[in-house]
């Protein structure tokens, strides 16, 4: 009984000291910064804007917003992307008309206004800023 502790209390020992000798190679993401040290601060990347759009990578990606949506609100009870995007607003705005698809509700019917699925647009579409890449990007879409 004394050998089968002495065992597993040597293995526990060995393993917790396993992480400790590793450590030396582990580098923090904050670089040199200790931690109670205050980060870098960031400069904020100025929103793209760009007339026509952007080009999609592949067929079905949702269309990138080109313009700013700093003001934009949406809420449960606002969407204030309906205001250039509507049916009746659409063309008087220059603005591409939300799709067919954002009036089907999950079990197919056509609604009257927008599906609450489809409601929350930044959830696929995503505004472009004008950020130096953090990572290089060699993505390829099949057209």
């Amino acid at each position: 009984m004394k050998k089968i502790a002495l065992t597993v209390v040597m293995g526990l020992t060995g393993f917790m000291a396993m992480p400790f000798s590793a450590n030396a190679e582990v580098q923090s993401l904050r670089g040199s910064l200790e931690i109670n040290d205050d980060s870098k601060s960031i400069t904020a990347a100025k929103p793209m804007s760009q007339r026509g759009g952007f080009e999609r990578s592949y067929k079905l990606q949702p269309p990138m917003i080109p313009h700013s949506i700093e003001k934009d609100k949406i809420t449960l009870k606002t969407n204030t992307c309906m205001r250039c995007h509507s049916a009746e607003n659409y063309e008087k705005e220059e603005a591409p008309k939300v799709g067919d698809s954002h009036f089907i509700a999950a079990d197919g019917k056509t609604l009257e206004t927008l599906s609450s699925r489809r409601y929350f647009c930044s959830q696929c579409h995503a505004p472009q800023n004008d950020a130096q890449e953090l990572v290089e990007n060699t993505f390829k879409g099949a057209k």
